[in-house]
């Protein structure tokens, strides 16, 4: 009874043992509507944030953070631009490239991109070296013309190491029997998994000597590569690069180059947080209707209440104490069952895969093939709020329904 009388009486009614077991089944459901709801969104959104992360850091780990490029396609003095580009206190790598769009040939024809590294320096832009499968990135001498292949690449072309891959480069050279395209013959030195699809069936490696010679570059290149301390800030490291940088040259940073795709992740975020929300809403009209059952239920207690001079403030607060309550138990239930989920998901994923024989996330479709999660605790307070908000106003109209109750009216033919 230290209580507030409001509190006390909202609380009895919920510990209380109903006449109308319908109306108690109705606040069980609410319940766990609510916490379904909270469960799922938890679940999806982490599912989504660990999706992200993981796409941002593998896309990340073979393109790197920025590149900059020359608007008039040549670059001679790139390694000036090395360089300057070092002396920025945010850049901690710096790596040129090659890049052009090839057809390969072997036992099967495929086409995919070529790109010329510097096998010293592609460490410090990308992380190459900690995917490889078979072979290292000192495997890539120049003028030995050796190069390095993803996994699905090498089963397309039906290759291991060893073996022999033609390539032919998109210009042209005039011969004595005529017009034929430059072709060089390399040899598979290494293969790499990097747990995108994309890039394990459509890249290839060698060094950028070989690289400039195959497609007649001279001592010109396609750009250099950067990485920053914190991609996060790519886009504004970026700005301050192109200022020191001369005019001829442009930075594009991550952000820009995928701009797309993680707008694309973000608006799916965005969509699937409104669509599950209905989930609570749904359980939160529940309450509407259990309250209104209640209210209807105690009309004669309600009456007794307001004669003893309980005023229709106090009558509103007993109620929507007791729906609030169901909406408290309901999302704390959520949070529980959601953290537990989020942080189990690719167990759990995996024994759902094995006993029904299916796979969810193709390698062949789909970026990752596995089901990241990172739970952040942002977004379990947020939909926490959420729920907590919905069944705290589900509850206003049925109170003031109680409220309104007329003592004489109610205890007319009791």
């Amino acid at each position: 009874m230290y209580q507030p009388l409001t509190v006390y009486v909202g609380l009895r009614y919920m510990r209380a043992k109903r006449r109308n077991h319908f109306i108690s089944f109705i606040s069980a459901i609410s319940m766990a509507g609510i916490a379904l709801g909270v469960m799922t969104l938890i679940t999806v959104i982490s599912v989504m944030n660990g999706f992200e992360r993981e796409l941002r850091e593998r896309m990340l780990g073979m393109v790197s953070h920025a590149t900059i490029q020359s608007y008039t396609g040549e670059f001679p003095r790139w390694r000036e631009a090395i360089d300057e580009a070092r002396e920025h206190p945010q850049v901690i790598g710096a790596a040129p490239f090659v890049e052009q769009e090839t057809m390969m040939r072997a036992r099967r024809t495929a086409g995919a991109l070529i790109r010329g590294i510097d096998p010293a320096l592609e460490p410090e832009v990308s992380e190459l070296h900690e995917i490889m499968r078979y072979g290292s990135l000192d495997d890539l001498v120049p003028g030995q013309w050796g190069v390095l292949i993803g996994y699905g690449l090498a089963s397309r072309l039906g290759v291991g190491p060893g073996d022999q891959i033609t390539i032919f480069a998109p210009e042209i050279r005039a011969t004595p029997v005529g017009v034929v395209p430059q072709v060089r013959r390399f040899t598979v030195v290494g293969l790499f998994e990097a747990g995108v699809h994309e890039y394990d069936t459509a890249l290839a490696m060698v060094h950028y000597q070989d690289a400039q010679r195959l497609f007649r570059l001279g001592e010109d290149i396609s750009g250099i590569r950067l990485k920053f301390d914190d991609m996060m800030r790519a886009r504004w490291i970026a700005l301050e690069l192109s200022d020191r940088l001369p005019g001829l040259y442009q930075v594009r940073d991550w952000t820009q180059q995928h701009a797309n795709l993680f707008r694309a992740v973000q608006m799916e975020k965005t969509v699937m947080f409104t669509i599950l929300s209905l989930i609570i809403a749904v359980a939160a009209f529940n309450i509407i209707s259990t309250l209104v059952m209640v209210v209807t239920d105690k009309q004669a207690d309600i009456a007794i209440l307001k004669t003893m001079g309980l005023g229709p403030r106090r009558i509103m607060g007993i109620f929507m104490v007791q729906g609030s309550l169901i909406g408290v138990i309901g999302t704390l239930l959520g949070v529980i069952a959601g953290i537990i989920l989020a942080l189990n998901v690719e167990p759990v994923i995996a024994t759902i895969e094995n006993l029904l024989s299916v796979e969810f996330l193709s390698a062949e479709v789909y970026y990752i093939s596995d089901l990241p999660s990172e739970l952040r605790v942002s977004d379990v307070i947020r939909f926490a709020t959420v729920a907590l908000v919905l069944s705290f106003l589900s509850t206003i109209y049925p109170a003031w329904r109680a409220s309104r109750v007329q003592p004489v009216e109610a205890l007319r033919y009791e």
